[in-house]
């Protein structure tokens, strides 16, 4: 497997979108590549180049997501080396008695101090040691999901972040190609309680 620094597609694709590619990795068969680590594809055919996003978990790797270089049916594909690990990107690299950011994809968590990204359900993080965290979603007030998953977090009582209006772009990585200064604005509206909720009302579309 190379690190997507030495393939020119997928270093330029990163390079790009402001990601760094010296942090994932390159296949240019990704079913037969992940056939090899774990019989996962009944068939190799059709196969296609994909960008890894590694998940490690205690300095192994337990899993890894493959995103689609070109386009796809499929943007994203989640396959787990360790059934019990947890599916969550940069979880060994943060300082968990600090504020965890949680976003909702690998590359938007790289823009952000000390975050993760969940790459499937939101699963219980507590039970990973993170107690002080504050979630971040995509900025489209128009998703019912979206607004769904929000409210579900400010009425258990949890910190979410809310863009104001002045905010057009969908997500994270967008705001950064934008020129955004994405750590202030996080900070800057990261809300709980009954302000989440007021917050929230005028953000929600639907």
């Amino acid at each position: 497997m190379l690190k997507a620094s030495d393939n020119p597609d997928a270093k330029a694709y990163l390079e790009r979108r402001k990601l760094n590619p010296h942090k994932f990795y390159y296949t240019e068969k990704f079913k037969e590549w992940t056939n090899s680590l774990k019989p996962t594809f009944d068939s190799t055919a059709k196969d296609e180049p994909r960008i890894i996003i590694p998940l490690f978990y205690q300095d192994n790797l337990v899993g890894f997501q493959g995103r689609a270089l070109g386009p796809s049916k499929i943007k994203y594909i989640t396959v787990m080396l360790t059934d019990d690990a947890p599916k969550i990107y940069g979880l060994d690299e943060i300082q968990k008695t600090k504020t965890v950011y949680i976003t909702e994809g690998p590359f938007d968590s790289t823009f952000i101090l000390n975050s993760i990204a969940l790459c499937g359900a939101d699963g219980d993080i507590a039970k990973w040691g993170i107690r002080n965290r504050v979630w971040i979603y995509d900025n489209e007030p128009r998703n019912s999901e979206i607004v769904r998953r929000i409210q579900s977090k400010i009425e258990s009582g949890e910190s979410v972040v809310i863009y104001p209006n002045s905010v057009v772009e969908k997500d994270i990585n967008d705001m950064v190609l934008s020129g955004l200064d994405i750590q202030s604005m996080i900070e800057s509206n990261t809300y709980s309680g009954l302000e989440a909720k007021l917050k929230f009302t005028t953000w929600k579309k639907i």
